[in-house]
């Protein structure tokens, strides 16, 4: 069964820095692309940013400039550093295959104050 644990998110003020991990268990992490997400209360979950198993990465507008995502394959690991944070980043952020995998984790919240 594949696990996604997600860590890492926290409390910030705007202008803040975070950097959330996802630690991937299953034998196709290798060969997926990864995305991380992340759903405010009221608003569907949104696709963030995504990385190809070969590191070619795509960025929401919103985040664009602000923030990177990177993968170690050895580690299982996908990364997320988010700079200059704002409110509107306030949301719990997870992880995921692209295409999706059934089971998502459980996420880390992310709070973002002005």
């Amino acid at each position: 069964q594949v696990q996604l644990v997600e860590s890492g998110g926290g409390s910030v003020q705007a202008g803040g820095s975070l950097r959330l991990s996802c630690v991937f268990s299953g034998s196709i992490f290798r060969t997926n692309v990864m995305g991380w997400y992340r759903q405010s209360p009221g608003k569907q979950r949104e696709l963030v940013a995504s990385i190809s198993r070969g590191g070619n990465t795509n960025y929401v507008d919103s985040v664009k400039g602000r923030f990177t995502i990177s993968r170690d394959n050895a580690k299982k690991t996908v990364y997320l550093q988010m700079n200059s944070l704002k409110p509107e980043d306030t949301a719990v952020y997870y992880c995921n295959a692209i295409p999706n995998l059934p089971d998502w984790g459980q996420g880390t919240q992310v709070t973002v104050s002005s």
